[in-house]
């Protein structure tokens, strides 16, 4: 993909939700809308998914074709490219690299991996917690390079190694809770 914008979390989702079978538009809009599906994760107007979709299918992540209806306007069904199920599976393989980005993207990950089984649980979840695990180890290694007379820098590491210790627990609250026959203390995958 090199020399191509790569898609927002908003849009790899876009491309989970159509991974499995073709969808138009606006049954898209009607899954995000979803709070069983992603509704609680985002937000987004119909325009403006209709934009991104417009956007995947132009930088050949989706295809698009047009079906004709008798008595109805035509409607676009929308599909995965191989460029686009490549996408895909590559950022359902990478952890998410910024606490910041935990809400939307991790949980985006989470419910796509959650679809594809435990196994897939159990993948996203270990892969993550090594991802924290090394935010931990650089927060700490700036901890210890912060002078005894910068106390606000000191504070701010501590919050943000507060936040990953936060999203460790959770994350093992999530294994425990969707994988129920894994230990939470043993670490497998």
């Amino acid at each position: 993909m090199s020399g191509v914008r790569h898609p927002l979390t908003i849009e790899f989702a876009l491309l989970g939700l159509v991974r499995h079978r073709p969808m138009h538009p606006y049954e898209i809009h009607q899954h995000l809308r979803n709070k069983s599906v992603l509704g609680d994760v985002w937000r987004v107007k119909q325009a403006h998914l209709y934009a991104l979709l417009r956007r995947l299918e132009e930088e050949g992540f989706l295809i698009g074709v047009t079906e004709t209806q008798t008595n109805r306007p035509p409607r676009r069904l929308l599909s995965l490219t191989a460029r686009g199920r490549e996408a895909f599976a590559g950022w359902m393989r990478t952890p998410v690299t910024h606490g910041r980005d935990f809400r939307l993207e991790f949980l985006a990950k989470l419910y796509f991996a959650h679809q594809e089984g435990s196994d897939a649980v159990q993948s996203l979840i270990a892969q993550q917690r090594r991802a924290c695990q090394q935010l931990l180890d650089d927060l700490d290694t700036k901890a210890a390079a912060v002078p005894p007379d910068q106390s606000y820098r000191r504070l701010v590491i501590q919050f943000r190694r507060g936040q990953i210790q936060a999203a460790m627990a959770w994350l093992d609250a999530c294994r425990a809770e969707l994988i129920p026959d894994i230990s939470t203390t043993g670490e497998k995958g």
